[in-house]
């Protein structure tokens, strides 16, 4: 594992796929500042290569991807230092939400509070058949916020309100029946169902991806009549890469 600094490694294959590890933040993956900082940065350093087809996240520990932020520091904060903490999280939720190629959460274990909306900033969500998700914030003392923003878009207001209100966890076939989560992985085939999914966005157009998860992301954020207005210009924009006649070309070759 190549270290980026002491919270962050990765593992890149042949492939261009790319497994990010959050290191060193003990046994349930907790976001300290200094864990959510390094995993930001690892984040950031990967965006501007293009040879990244894909970002596999993952806690060093398989009790979870991301156990929430910690508790014992937020304990000791006032109003201006939990500003401060929170932005910190927001900064590392839209470094993954913005990260150019699509990125996976790998979910074993308990996935909770900052966790969850770590995981919702990413693209796609693979849970282990016990894993476990909730938002715990109002048990103490404090409301969901930032990424938790993201929850109604997945799963609907009052799932969402569910989440955030009762601090109840739910399992996983809840979270996929939800929603929450986009596949469950029988016992001992988490890696496996992850490699699934890496090995359908491969083959994909690299370029196309990256085209089509900005779209996404705008689709998020503007009206429908701007954002079919938007993607005509994208998808012309996408035949200057050459991506497109070659892959048409060979798919028709196929064929013959």
């Amino acid at each position: 594992m190549e270290m980026i600094n002491p919270h962050c490694g990765i593992d890149r294959d042949p492939r261009g796929v790319v497994r990010l590890s959050i290191c060193n933040a003990g046994s349930l993956n907790i976001l300290s500042s200094a864990v959510t900082s390094g995993v930001r940065e690892g984040f950031e350093k990967l965006a501007t290569d293009r040879t990244i087809r894909a970002v596999i996240l993952a806690g060093q520990s398989e009790k979870s991807m991301i156990g929430g932020a910690d508790i014992k520091e937020m304990a000791k904060l006032d109003q201006k230092s939990a500003e401060a903490f929170i932005t910190r999280l927001r900064d590392l939720c839209e470094a993954v939400r913005q990260f150019p190629a699509p990125v996976i959460a790998r979910l074993p274990g308990w996935c909770l509070g900052g966790g969850l909306e770590v995981a919702a900033a990413c693209d796609f969500r693979i849970a282990a058949h016990d894993a476990h998700f909730g938002m715990p914030e109002v048990k103490v003392g404090i409301p969901s916020v930032i990424h938790a923003a993201l929850l109604p878009r997945l799963i609907g207001w009052g799932r969402a309100r569910w989440l955030v209100m009762t601090a109840e966890n739910i399992d996983a076939p809840t979270a996929l029946a939800w929603g929450l989560v986009d596949k469950v992985a029988p016992a001992g085939g988490l890696d496996d169902a992850v490699e699934h999914t890496v090995k359908a966005l491969l083959e994909c157009g690299a370029e196309a991806l990256r085209s089509q998860k900005a779209l996404m992301r705008q689709w998020e954020e503007l009206p429908l009549t701007e954002s079919v207005n938007l993607s005509v210009g994208v998808f012309g924009q996408s035949f200057l890469t050459g991506e497109p006649q070659r892959m048409m070309q060979g798919f028709l070759d196929r064929k013959r």
